[in-house]
């Protein structure tokens, strides 16, 4: 072992490239990281272990990641570490078990246990949810309840001498903590450390997003076909140099790095984990060469005593259609056709008694490739309702509908026509840490584990910074805010995350004094029901907005054609503002 840990961010989401691994693999890393779980994706693992007490696990990291790797990891004494095991993680190390002796292989698989709060279920329902104050649902509608993890048991295992560990629910960044604090042997109480293999975490775990994936200066990241997956090269000060494997496409620049430094992270002074609470405000990025960017400054204070969890449950049906239409006003057209649809499924619910639609959504998108009023747009329509056979009857009356339309319907034919579906909702709360039975074994062995587990009270970041006043002075011009800054945005349950970094230092006080919460508002009004929140990071001289309830839900309990905000930081980067003419020159492209 030397003072430096490589680690390889390979999945970021259950249905990632699987050619992740072998690229990593040759890029030469110590540890491999897999993230595999949204909150959504706990509900449908556990439909699928309803359905086979053996599933309810990823089994594309067995079948696609790892085993046609196996003799690579092996050989290299590469350590793989992934929440894959989603609702039944003893079921994929089964598996994985039966691959690695298939292969001829000598891996120890461990597994941490503990998150899956299902069978206790009754003991929380009197919790309400942490966002709304909403009451729990009945037992009987629930899906999935699980609580996030922490480092200490990866930690546990990996000391026991675990190859692979799999996990069930954790913090999307625990893994990547856990394996510093293996190697460099940090201390539970090492707050800074802590903070910063956590933000080692963050920027691996949404895999090409930090090498030019879901980037402002797309162009830049080459043909993504090629994209190399990120690499975090961990020291044991804490510092972060974060570069991908040489040979791929893609960039790293502070810019790709900065966009994910800020993904839905909340307030940067207070990301609350499990085992830490991370400050990521005076975070510093430097260009160190060609596709490095060095990471220093994060500070951590100790955590909660808190686990976030998240329960997941169905809350009635949901159903829609997308289709296009053009010609002519083909935008009103398109609503008229939908409104009727629409009209003839509500008159015949009136007629049976039957209550209306609880929510309806009516989207369009597009509009005129050329001159003149030539218009193309797609439109979709969708509605939401306690019966499966209301939704049922909507799809059907909007379907009848395509011959008593205006011209210039249009939509792609062969799936026939949708189905009902039903609409999973998450319902996210808070436990004391020392509710969870966390369990660590070894190749069916128990590992011992004593968790430092306390009630703790919360630290105060102290006063907000605030950045400095704009210099308005000389003649302002008017420009897009993409020509002044780099933006991405995201989700967290119904709320959204636009992080915006200036291009300039010198443009960062004009952009906070333009991006009010008024204007913020208005761009996203009639979406925006709750607030707009406002967070400066004076050492990647960006900002964090937060809008709360903007996304009618979130997930699959939402009707919006964007229900996690993905599309929301372009339409911010659309907005004029004013600057002195002489900043208008003075941007960068990321890479120093």
């Amino acid at each position: 072992m030397n003072n430096l840990l490589r680690i390889g961010g390979a999945s970021g989401f259950w249905g990632e490239a699987p050619h992740a691994t072998a690229q990593l693999l040759a890029g030469g890393v110590d540890v491999l990281v897999y993230d595999y779980l949204a909150e959504i994706t706990m509900s449908l693992l556990a439909r699928a272990k309803a359905r086979d007490p053996e599933g309810g696990y990823a089994p594309d990291f067995i079948t696609d990641a790892v085993t046609p790797n196996l003799t690579a990891i092996a050989r290299g004494g590469v350590k793989i570490l992934s929440n894959a095991g989603g609702m039944n993680p003893m079921a994929c190390a089964a598996a994985l078990r039966a691959s690695i002796d298939a292969a001829g292989a000598s891996l120890r698989v461990a597994v941490v246990e503990g998150d899956d709060l299902m069978p206790r279920a009754r003991d929380y329902a009197q919790a309400t949810e942490m966002f709304s104050g909403a009451a729990m649902p009945a037992p009987d509608r629930l899906a999935s309840m699980n609580a996030y993890l922490g480092a200490l048991p990866v930690v546990a295992a990996l000391k026991a001498g675990a190859d692979i560990v799999i996990t069930g629910r954790c913090a999307d960044s625990a893994l990547t903590l856990a394996a510093c604090m293996w190697r460099f042997d940090w201390a539970p109480d090492s707050h800074d450390l802590l903070a910063a293999g956590s933000l080692a975490g963050h920027l691996l775990e949404c895999g090409p997003q930090a090498t030019g994936g879901n980037f402002t200066d797309w162009e830049a990241a080459g043909n993504l076909a090629h994209v190399g997956y990120p690499i975090a090269e961990v020291a044991e000060d804490g510092s972060i140099l974060l570069t991908k494997p040489q040979g791929t496409s893609g960039t790293v620049t502070r810019a790709s790095v900065a966009e994910q430094m800020l993904y839905e992270i909340g307030d940067p002074r207070a990301y609350l984990l499990p085992d830490v609470i991370g400050d990521f405000s005076g975070v510093e990025l430097h260009q160190a060469g060609p596709d490095r960017v060095s990471v220093t400054g994060a500070r951590g204070r100790k955590p909660t005593g808190q686990l976030k969890v998240c329960a997941t449950y169905q809350d009635g049906y949901r159903g829609g259609m997308v289709f296009q239409m053009n010609g002519r006003d083909a935008r009103r057209k398109a609503r008229a056709f939908a409104q009727a649809g629409l009209e003839r499924a509500r008159a015949r619910l009136r007629d049976m008694g039957a209550p209306d639609f609880t929510e309806v959504a009516l989207e369009a998108f597009g509009g005129c490739p050329g001159s003149g009023d030539y218009q193309e747009v797609a439109c979709k329509a969708a509605v939401r309702h306690p019966d499966a056979r209301a939704v049922g009857l909507f799809l059907k009356e909007l379907t009848g509908t395509a011959l008593a339309t205006p011209p210039g319907l249009h939509f792609f034919t062969g799936a026939g026509r949708p189905k009902p579906s039903p609409v999973v909702a998450l319902f996210s709360f808070l436990i004391d840490a020392r509710d969870i039975n966390c369990r660590v074994t070894l190749d069916g062995d128990e590992v011992a584990f004593a968790p430092i587990l306390s009630a703790t009270a919360q630290d105060s970041p102290g006063p907000a910074p605030q950045p400095p006043r704009p210099d308005s002075s000389g003649d302002l011009v008017q420009v897009r805010l993409e020509t002044l800054a780099w933006a991405r945005s995201g989700d967290k349950g119904d709320s959204a995350n636009i992080g915006v970094i200036a291009r300039h230092p010198d443009s960062l006080p004009h952009i906070w004094a333009a991006l009010t919460p008024e204007v913020i508002a208005e761009l996203f009004d009639p979406e925006l029901k709750g607030e707009v929140l406002r967070y400066y990071l004076p050492g990647s001289q960006a900002m964090n907005i937060v809008m709360t309830y903007v996304l009618g839900g979130g997930g699959v309990a939402s009707l919006r054609n964007d229900p996690q905000g993905k599309s929301f930081a372009q339409r911010l980067l659309s907005l004029p503002i004013a600057v002195p003419e002489s900043l208008t020159h003075r941007t960068e492209s990321g890479a120093e």
